[in-house]
């Protein structure tokens, strides 16, 4: 996966990770730039990964699925959102909420098939 989930909430941005610090999580390899980092992630996972999997939050609010890319990403009620792209994250600020409700009904039912 390579994402370093835990630096979006301590740094405000993606920070690359090393295989160093390697943890596999839902069946995905996740890399982190420091133990702490690791230590924080394997304590509670949850509150680090991005919703829906990864997937672009936007199109998840649409029953969709697209890859969330690290550049284009929320963190909003403590959650970490990524979108596509820059056009896709435009919409999806326009109503974080609503786009929410709508993601979190769709994964719930993509999470049952």
């Amino acid at each position: 996966m390579g994402l370093r989930c835990n630096r979006f909430f301590e740094q405000q941005k993606p920070v690359e990770g090393s295989s160093e610090y390697q943890f596999e999580y839902k069946g995905a390899d996740w890399y982190f730039a420091s133990q702490d980092n690791l230590d924080k992630f394997k304590a509670d996972p949850e509150k680090y990964a991005p919703q829906y999997g990864g997937y672009c939050a936007w199109a998840m609010a649409s029953s969709k699925t697209a890859p969330g890319n690290a550049p284009f990403w929320t963190i909003h009620n403590d959650k970490l959102y990524l979108n596509y792209d820059q056009k896709v994250q435009d919409k999806w600020l326009a109503d974080i909420d609503g786009f929410i409700e709508k993601a979190d009904a769709s994964w719930a039912q993509l999470e049952k098939e």
